[in-house]
């Protein structure tokens, strides 16, 4: 039986996974599943949010929508990150992706326990990447059905290291892996100064939300070569084509823009992946695949003023009323929206 207690947020509750002593020598796991409201024992719909690098969950907003579209919502704070981050550990660090599966199946396992619904699953950034790849092994274990997993959103998947051609070539690949056995916590990006993406988001800034900023500094965390690793491994198996296994739907932004330290000129567009990254290897998530860019949009599409992101959610109903239908097409069946990879403009 999970134990619930009261979250940070007003009106959400959480319960913490022990997941054990760490791999990479940093004292025990946690992980911190949180839920909006009240369960409902008789919904048919659940959506279990993941969060990307340098994030947690905080936007009440999407899960407001979420929750007025029938769904009953949570979010994990994966391990080192957000509330389940512990003294002593270095936030976000892993050197492995795999090593999130055991929290996101007890996640599953505690919505089944509650209410036994249908789970949507959204991924963001390098959160994406993180359920794709547990997707793909749940198929590949014939697990996903008896998950209750019936779909997956993908917001600004991280599925390419971004930046000069150079970084992804096998050479660059091989120094990676050196330093990872030899400097795993050696840092190889810090984080930036004043300004950036993250001024575009908090509502200190020059953005919308309110946050932890202890939890999502506005420079980001540092980047380490155990963890870049764990992200290039990552990125190669999907580039070599995944199968989720569910219908999913992927927006983006429909261009990048480099990320300056004026917050001004970074309010429209992507300013921490290349979108066309993004765009070449979407047809590598599965065979029913929809893809939506979104005018405008920032990163995380659903941070980014007002227009985009009522253009977000209004991409993002599109697709969820298809979801919720009961008709032939729904999901467990062979067809999505559009059948195949399909962009929509």
């Amino acid at each position: 039986m999970s134990r619930w207690e009261p979250d940070v947020l007003p009106g959400y509750w959480q319960c913490t996974f022990a997941l054990g002593p760490d791999p990479d020598g940093e004292g025990e796991l946690e992980a911190t599943l949180v839920r909006r409201g009240e369960p409902d024992p008789s919904a048919r719909h659940a959506v279990l949010m993941v969060h990307g690098f340098t994030d947690y969950f905080f936007n009440t907003e999407i899960a407001d929508h979420f929750a007025a579209c029938g769904f009953e919502f949570y979010a994990i704070d994966l391990h080192k990150c957000g509330r389940s981050h512990r003294k002593g550990q270095t936030p976000h660090f892993t050197t492995d992706l795999a090593r999130y599966d055991d929290e996101l199946e007890r996640a599953l396992d505690v919505i089944a326990a509650e209410s036994g619904a249908r789970v949507l699953v959204c991924g963001h950034s390098a959160g994406g990447l993180v359920v794709s790849l547990w997707l793909d092994r749940l198929r590949s274990r014939r697990a996903t059905a008896r998950s209750g997993i019936g779909g997956l959103v993908l917001n600004a998947p991280w599925l390419d290291l971004q930046g000069h051609a150079i970084l992804r070539t096998p050479p660059t690949s091989a120094v990676l892996m050196a330093m990872r056995r030899l400097r795993k916590h050696t840092v190889v990006r810090r984080p930036v100064g004043e300004g950036g993406y993250g001024s575009t988001l908090h509502r200190d800034f020059s953005g919308d939300f309110d946050y932890n900023l202890d939890w999502k500094p506005i420079g980001g965390f540092p980047v380490t070569f155990g963890w870049i690793h764990a992200i290039r491994r990552g990125q190669a198996k999907l580039h070599r084509g995944l199968d989720v296994g569910v219908p999913n739907l992927i927006l983006r932004s429909d261009h990048s823009v480099r990320e300056v330290a004026d917050p001004d000129l970074i309010q429209r567009g992507d300013a921490v992946l290349e979108v066309a990254q993004i765009a070449r290897w979407a047809g590598c998530i599965g065979n029913r695949t929809t893809i939506v860019p979104i005018a405008d949009a920032k990163h995380d599409v659903f941070l980014s003023l007002p227009e985009p992101r009522r253009q977000a959610y209004v991409e993002l109903d599109r697709w969820l009323e298809w979801y919720l239908s009961d008709a032939p097409g729904a999901p467990g069946a062979t067809a999505s929206p559009s059948e195949g990879n399909t962009a929509l403009g």
